[in-house]
């Protein structure tokens, strides 16, 4: 039986007594969803903790000690775990090592972000980056370590097809596609790319990319995702892009004032939009409007305010829009493709 320390009890009894019912309920409410989410994605660990930590008194409250929004969030609060080398096996297992542990626990979710920069996405942004007059140049918005970019430089296969893209990539993402989707018969020019990010991470750092890692769901495609992650680390490293800290809406127009004459400038982003509130939502897709060139949104359903056309069929599945209209439906990791447009 785990021995919890006079100094770890006082901190979650102080905790308990300042926690916002109303918060809590609401805290609760979020991990139980998250919990049926893993659940039917693939993740029955984290399916097993968040509907566990929904019941539990006493973690709700460490967790409602946090600041509230989305530093509350399930996914930042497991990767912290995972970060700091806890287990995620099993709840007993998580539950008694996150209060022994829960300064360290808050340290890191207080200092992080969540930022699944999940290379395997830019298979369902190709058909649109490609189909359009290039040479390109990108910015993703909430870029993470800007994975993301860097379309040009990695292989993909549609419906396991022959591999497009550089030979030497150590990168080959694969793509299940259903109706007329316009695969490409190369991948685009791009000749400059930029992101940002309210904390931008560099590839070239083992604690960053570290993080990225914990960010990925335990679960029987943890390990082809881990993979992907590390080659696609290992080519942008070669490259860095230029990355600015700061918000997606005030840095957005300096950014994009900074690209080469003569390029197609293309805004991107990917579940992203989510973790704004609605008002910056809004403001963001003022803001890109009126820039001029294009604007690439894959996000979640009902995300994007003012995207024009039909919603997705599945649950869970990305919308794919491009300046503001509906052209696909996309697997939530980019591992299938559906076309409206």
């Amino acid at each position: 039986m785990l021995v919890w320390s006079p100094e770890v009890l006082k901190e979650c009894a102080a905790v308990e007594r300042v926690a916002d019912i109303g918060g809590v309920e609401l805290i609760a409410r979020r991990y139980r969803a998250f919990g049926e989410h893993c659940a039917s994605a693939g993740s029955p660990e984290y399916a097993r903790i968040g509907c566990a930590l929904a019941e539990d008194e006493q973690v709700l409250g460490l967790v409602a000690s946090l600041p509230a929004g989305n530093k509350r969030q399930p996914n930042l609060l497991l990767g912290a775990v995972r970060f700091l080398g806890g287990p995620v096996s099993s709840w007993e297992e998580f539950r008694g090592w996150v209060v022994a542990h829960w300064g360290r626990v808050r340290q890191v979710v207080l200092e992080r972000y969540t930022q699944t920069n999940e290379v395997r996405r830019c298979a369902t942004l190709l058909p649109v980056l490609a189909g359009l007059e290039g040479p390109l140049a990108l910015v993703e918005v909430g870029a993470s370590a800007g994975l993301c970019l860097y379309p040009d430089r990695y292989r993909y296969s549609f419906d396991g097809g022959v591999p497009i893209g550089p030979r030497q990539s150590p990168v080959l993402l694969e793509c299940e596609t259903f109706g007329p989707v316009p695969v490409p018969e190369r991948v685009p020019e791009v000749v400059w790319r930029a992101g940002i990010d309210m904390n931008p991470l560099d590839v070239r750092s083992e604690s960053d990319v570290r993080w990225l890692e914990s960010l990925i769901w335990p679960g029987p495609q943890e390990a082809g995702r881990r993979e992907r992650l590390r080659a696609a680390a290992r080519v942008v490293a070669q490259d860095p892009p230029w990355l600015v800290e700061g918000d997606l809406v005030e840095r957005l127009h300096r950014v994009v004032e900074r690209a080469p004459s003569g390029a197609r400038v293309v805004v991107l982003h990917s579940a992203v939009l989510a973790y704004l509130s609605a008002e910056r939502c809004e403001a963001f897709v003022d803001a890109v409007g009126g820039l001029g060139g294009h604007w690439v949104s894959n996000e979640g359903a009902g995300v994007v305010p003012g995207l024009v056309g039909p919603l997705p069929g599945r649950e869970g599945e990305f919308v794919v829009g491009v300046d503001g209209r509906v052209v696909g439906f996309a697997g939530e990791h980019g591992q299938r493709l559906t076309w409206v447009g």
